[in-house]
């Protein structure tokens, strides 16, 4: 009997659900199997904090971020009053920094109604919540029937029922089934189960099927290629876009600073502190004039890769005693770490710092 039989009495929860119990992550933002949920405020709060911090983020990625957030905001009660700087400066480096502004939103929200809302329509609503991560806070943090489909989940559902039909468009077949094999109790394990089979067995490339508790009943693997699925549209080449960011410096009372700003709220990078640069964006190349007139130095040029384009970055350097008319400030070069710079303009200090 293949998993398309017999949907409604089918093997696969309690298969997976056993395999899960000897087989979970453990990691920080998660109760073991089958083990209740904790009865306090905080337990919705590192749920919902993991989940946004692990949009299109890997586990490894966000680990320390986590403790990091939970040990300065314990609850969402402290993060609704923390400083935006510093909740900016403490995601830095995680990428996706609309992710950051929305969860200082949604804290704000949430402390405002006296906690998170329990079911997937209230939580949809928030600042950042899409329908993904209600459904997985609703499931995990509540307890409540809800199907979580995320790309690991994706990708063993469409192996499972050799769901051919290419994405995006094949995401509604794969979905109907999802909800078809989820359980109506422990949906949340259920879930988190799906994540690890898909980040651990059921891989992109080379999957592990002899070590799969679904194998038995996977069409995929019976058809052959399972790999293959799900079928995936060619990559489109993303642009390629070109700017300047601008190293200028100065000797202080202390010791070398750099003028740093704060980006506008809205748009790449919004609200991050980094240096100045000439305007360039995922559509445009930069072409601003330099915040300070002087004799540039070319310190060569940084790559980064962002969701929609590919940008090289030119790192000129200024060393003056005036300071740029536009707002900023000037920082401790020895205390740059402190900053909370993007990957990005961290990449264009290290190269600056490494020809001093």
């Amino acid at each position: 009997m293949t998993a398309s039989d017999k949907l409604n009495d089918s093997p696969i929860p309690a298969l997976l659900l056993d395999w899960y119990g000897h087989n979970a992550r453990a990691l920080p933002w998660r109760v073991g199997p089958g083990e209740p949920r904790p009865d306090d405020s905080a337990w919705p709060y590192r749920v919902w904090l993991s989940e946004i911090m692990l949009q299109q983020t890997t586990v490894a990625a966000v680990k320390p971020y986590f403790a990091k957030f939970v040990e300065a905001w314990p609850s969402v009660d402290a993060l609704a009053k923390a400083d935006e700087a510093e909740v900016m400066s403490a995601w830095a480096g995680l990428g996706y920094y609309s992710r950051a502004r929305n969860l200082l939103k949604c804290a704000q929200e949430v402390a405002q109604c006296g906690g998170f809302p329990q079911t997937e329509a209230d939580l949809r609503k928030l600042p950042g919540i899409g329908d993904y991560s209600a459904a997985a806070i609703a499931a995990i943090a509540f307890g409540q029937k809800a199907t979580v489909v995320d790309a690991n989940v994706e990708r063993v559902i469409a192996r499972l029922f050799a769901i051919e039909e290419p994405l995006p468009k094949g995401r509604k077949a794969i979905r109907i089934k999802a909800v078809q094999v989820t359980p109506d109790q422990r949906s949340g394990d259920f879930a988190q189960a799906m994540m690890d089979l898909g980040s651990s067995i059921c891989t992109t490339r080379d999957p592990k099927c002899l070590l799969c508790p679904l194998s038995d009943h996977c069409d995929g693997r019976k058809a052959g290629e399972p790999e293959r699925l799900p079928v995936k549209p060619a990559k489109k080449a993303k642009p390629q876009r070109v700017g300047t960011a601008y190293w200028i410096e100065r000797e202080g009372s202390e010791g070398s600073e750099v003028w740093l700003v704060t980006r506008k709220g809205s748009g790449m990078l919004g609200g991050m502190r980094a240096l100045p640069d000439d305007g360039w964006t995922a559509r445009e190349d930069g072409s601003a004039t330099p915040p300070i007139q002087g004799e540039w130095q070319a310190l060569g040029a940084v790559s980064h890769v962002f969701t929609h384009a590919q940008l090289s970055l030119q790192v000129m350097r200024l060393s003056t005693a005036q300071t740029p008319a536009d707002e900023g400030m000037w920082w401790p070069v020895d205390e740059l770490e402190d900053a909370g710079l993007p990957t990005l303009f961290a990449k264009a200090a290290q190269l600056a710092i490494a020809q001093d």
